[in-house]
This record gives C-alpha cells, sequence and structure tokens, in this order.
C-alpha cells in the first residue's frame, strides 16, 4: 500500500524540522566557544569535533573498539531479552506468582546497575562477562515487567470464550495471548535495546574493557576535549540508530495493532 500524498509530504516535513533544528543546534554549539561564553577547552568547536569525527571513521582501531561495544551490547540484550520473555510469561500467566513475586520485583528493580560492578569485578574481573551481568541485569527489568503486565492484559471474557470453544493451549497461545502480548514486548525490547547500549558503555568507562566507553575515559584522562566530544557524538548516534531500528521492528510487528494504524491514519 502507498503512502498517500498528504502522509508523503507530513514525513517531508518532519525531515525538513529536524535538519533545521539540527542545523540550529550545531551553529549554537559552534558561536559559544567563538563568543568566548564557554572556554574552548571545555567546549571545543564543533568544525574540529566534526574533522576529528572523520578521522575516527577512518581509524581501523575505532571500528574495532565499536564492534566490542556492540557486541557487549548484543550479547547481553539477547540474554535478557531470552530470560525475562520466558520467566515473564509464566509469572504472568500465574495470578498466584505475580502476586508473590511483586514486592521481590518492586525491589530488585529500581536497584541501580552500576552499584553492581564492583560485585561483577569481583566475579569476572576486568572481563566482558562482568559488562554482560550489568548489560543483562539493566535490560531484563525492561522486558520482563513488560512481558508480565501484557500477558496479565489478556481479556478474561475472550480467555472463557476460546475455552467454551475448545481451543487448544497453543492456539489460545498464538490467537490470544501472543496477541496481547506483542506490543508490550516491542515496548520493553525498544527500551531495553536503549538501555542496554547505555550500560554497555558505561561498564566500558568504569570497569576498563575495550570498547568505545574506554576510548571516553581515555581522553578525558588526557585531556583531549575535542576526542571526548567527537566519541560522545558517536555515541548518540548509536543511540539514535538503535532507536529507529527498533521503531522501524516496532511498527512492521504491530502493523496490524490499533497503536501503529493510528499512527499512519492521514
Amino acid at each position: 500500500m502507498r503512502p498517500s500524498p498528504t502522509r508523503r509530504l507530513r514525513a517531508v516535513r518532519r525531515a525538513l524540522l529536524g535538519v533545521v533544528g539540527l542545523a540550529g543546534f550545531l551553529a549554537v554549539w559552534q558561536t559559544v566557544p567563538a563568543l568566548g561564553l564557554i572556554d574552548p577547552q571545555y567546549l571545543p568547536y564543533v568544525t574540529d569535533v566534526l574533522a576529528r569525527l572523520a578521522e575516527q571513521l577512518v581509524d581501523l582501531a575505532f571500528w574495532r573498539r565499536l564492534g566490542s561495544t556492540m557486541t557487549s551490547w548484543a550479547i547481553g540484550l539477547t540474554v535478557a531479552t531470552v530470560a525475562a520473555v520466558g520467566l515473564g510469561t509464566v509469572v504472568g500467566l500465574v495470578p498466584f506468582l505475580r502476586r508473590a513475586t511483586h514486592t521481590m520485583v518492586e525491589f530488585l528493580r529500581p536497584i541501580p546497575s552500576v552499584a553492581l560492578i564492583p560485585l561483577a569485578v569481583l566475579m569476572f574481573g576486568i572481563q566482558r562477562q562482568a559488562a554482560l551481568v550489568i548489560i543483562v541485569y539493566a535490560s531484563f527489568w525492561q522486558v520482563f515487567v513488560q512481558v508480565i503486565y501484557g500477558v496479565a492484559d489478556v481479556d478474561t471474557v475472550a480467555r472463557d470464550t476460546a475455552l467454551s470453544f475448545g481451543l487448544r493451549r497453543r492456539e489460545q497461545w498464538t490467537q490470544l495471548v501472543l496477541p496481547t502480548t506483542l506490543p508490550y514486548l516491542m515496548t520493553g525490547l525498544r527500551l531495553a535495546a536503549a538501555v542496554a547500549l547505555i550500560l554497555a558503555i558505561t561498564a566500558e568507562m568504569v570497569i576498563g574493557n575495550p570498547g568505545l566507553g574506554r576510548m571516553i575515559e581515555l581522553s578525558r584522562s588526557a585531556g583531549d576535549a575535542v576526542g571526548l566530544y567527537a566519541l560522545v557524538v558517536v555515541t548518540g548516534l548509536l543511540g539514535l540508530a538503535v532507536n529507529l531500528v527498533f521503531r522501524f521492528v516496532e511498527r512492521r510487528t504491530l502493523s496490524w495493532h490499533q497503536s501503529v494504524r493510528g499512527e499512519q491514519t492521514p
């Protein structure tokens, strides 16, 4: 189905506004140190930062560090998602388990993941496994809670109707539980992907594992403000790319859902 002219015009307008906003932000960034409002030692010119970023993009070592960060991100997110979906489904389907685990979940979920870094280092040393402990812990709760809410949100009338029609357990799962839970799951995945990226970089900064976080810490300790800002820009672009990819997957997966169809309405 081809998008209507109104939708295409709206998309072009959003893109233009985004370009204008970005250009304005870069202009302000360049102007602030030029006027002496902030010392360029602490806020370098945007032209210098972009030039350093261009140098990084042709440096093989930079891509190896980026690959290391994204590998930790992907492994941690995958492990957290598999564990959260499995446990969340079981807990969500059994009311007794939901009530029994509610207090424990509310206690464990707010614990800052960075507070577990000393424990992770004690267990695994300065290895990737230590970073994965932090990533998995932070990402797990994002998906786990959403899956519980999704499974528990199955309409009781629809469930009773399915039982009265004699639907098998597999049919109940594919036609009732899964469609109800999927929007919650996709939201949890999108949130978990962003959290996993943040914790992957944070763990590298604190633990010292090879990756973008380690490069940021080395730039900070060396007083290389230009390199530091260039790497921060890279992490921002990574976060944007991750969000866009998961938003695209969410819209494709939930093209039948009312929330997505409402966005596509002219």
